[in-house]
Order: C-alpha cells, then structure tokens, then sequence
C-alpha cells in the first residue's frame, strides 16, 4: 500500500529536521511527502529543500497565509494546499505535524493494520511529550481518539467523510462521520511519537473560545458540550477554560453558526457521545 504524508509548517526550522530524518529512516517509506511551507520567516524552506534534493519524494509547496495560529483552520487550510498538489495514487493518506520523531517502524505498522481489515478506516498512534527528562504520554483524550498531529486515512475513508474540514473540531468530527460511516478507527499504543512541541502552546484566548464553539458546530448540544468542556479543562489542568468553553458555544449557538455536520450525523453524534458516557459512567 502506498501512503503519502502532508506536513503544514509555519517556523519550524527547531523540529523539522527531526521530523524528515524520522521519515527517510522508515522501514516502509513514503511514496510522497510534501511539506507546506506556511509564510515562515526562518529556515524551515531551505532545510526542507536541502532534504528534497537528496530525496525526490519530498517536495516543497509555499504558501501565505495569516501569522495567527488559531487552531484548525490555518493548519489545514496548509494541509488542503498540499493535498492539492498532489495526484491521486495513494491508498493511506496521513496528515502529520512538522515536529513529530516517528519510531522507524510507525508507518510499516500503521500499513499492516490497514491491510488486516479493509473495515479500519483510520489509524495512529500516540504522542509522548518530555517531562524531566522522560517522555510520557500527551494525555490529552481518551485512548481511543487519535491526535491530529498524526492522522492516518484509507482512501476510501478520507474521500467519505470529505477530507478535513478547516474548521476546529477538525480531528474529532472526522472520527466521528469513520463511525457513522461504518468505519473502525484504530489506536495503537505500541507507537510511541515524539511530539516535540506541546499541543497549545501558541494558542490564545479566543482560541480557547473556538473549542466551545467546535463543540456547537459537532452537533453536541449543551449538555454533551458541558460534560466535554469539564472534562477538558481538567485533563488540561486548568479548570477556569471551562467558562471559555461555555462561552464559545454559546457565542456560537448565538450566531448560528453552521455545524460541520448534516442533521442527521448530528443525531448519531449526540447518540454516540451519551453511549460511551454511559459505558465510562458505569463500567
């Protein structure tokens, strides 16, 4: 199977070179890699065309867009300039974050698990970030969601659910129409990824806003978005971001702000959301 891997990156010239060395040490290599070079003003155009020159399935794509990180959006707007760069003649497409070490047997892995089942529609692993010297899970969802920072999809999958939506939320509604869809997604706790920079680092507050809002736009209501917002907050140990996420989706919900999804996933949504409340409530 060949996968081919799309890297947004804006001012990564710290990480990057990580990032690639990762990729070219795989057991099972890339077909194509394109990194997006979102209006950097350091090095990180030049590292990557150091790299492209030694090895042709690395490409460069630039593009200009705002400075202002808000999650979501920007990242995959990137994310869309590179995929449209890009032929049609894969059968995983992955998107992946630009300060990422993959253990060199991650995509080998992540290819054998697709082929085990032609029902798994995405996969990935973890991210470990470093604390006191040691590197520990990024414990920021639950077990069986997959980062953003490396998204898996088979073709077929990522066509389906109408690739990534450039809108926060992102990387929770794309799961979410996998399971409406009828598709598995599978995490698998062997890969151990470094993630170099830390998830929200750069965000601000209206960021944080835009995460009440995601919740709207997911078709949650205000009952699953105030147990999702909680949870969180305390999983980020900052509690006081659960009034910034409440604000958000009312601030939403206010606007009428279109939801990522039709009526009808919103229904499945909301059903599925309180189904594994339950099973966590009483397990």
């Amino acid at each position: 199977m060949d996968y081919y891997i799309v890297i947004p990156a804006h001012n990564e010239e710290a990480f990057i070179t990580l990032t690639l060395e990762s990729l070219i040490s795989q057991t099972l290599l890339p077909k194509k890699v394109v990194i997006v070079n979102d209006n950097s003003t350091d090095k990180t155009e030049e590292i990557v065309l150091a790299y492209a020159k030694e090895y042709p399935f690395i490409t460069l794509v630039n593009k200009k867009s705002s400075a202002i990180h808000l999650p979501g959006s920007k990242v995959i707007q990137a994310f869309n300039t590179g995929l449209e760069s890009l032929d049609d003649q894969y059968d995983i497409m992955m998107k992946a974050d630009a300060d990422l070490i993959f253990p060199t047997n991650y995509f080998e892995t992540i290819i054998n698990h697709f082929k085990s089942d032609s029902t798994i529609g995405m996969v990935g692993g973890f991210c470990y970030i470093e604390k006191k010297g040691e590197w520990v899970l990024e414990n920021l969802t639950d077990k069986d969601h997959i980062r953003g920072a490396l998204k898996a999809y088979r073709k077929a999958t990522f066509k389906q659910i109408g690739g990534l939506k450039a809108q926060m939320g992102w990387d929770t509604v794309d799961e979410l129409l996998c399971k409406f869809y009828n598709w598995k997604v599978i995490t698998d706790a062997s890969l151990h990824v470094k993630h170099l920079k830390p998830t929200g680092a750069n965000y601000n507050k209206t960021a944080r806003y835009k995460q009440g809002e995601a919740f709207y736009t997911l078709g949650y209501g205000f009952f699953i978005t105030a147990i999702a917002s909680a949870k969180l907050a305390m999983m980020k140990k900052r509690p006081l971001l659960f009034i910034d996420y409440i604000k958000g989706f009312w601030k939403a919900k206010t606007a009428k702000t279109p939801l990522l999804v039709t009526s009808e996933q919103a229904k499945f949504i909301r059903t599925y959301r309180l189904k594994k409340m339950k099973e966590k409530l009483f397990k």
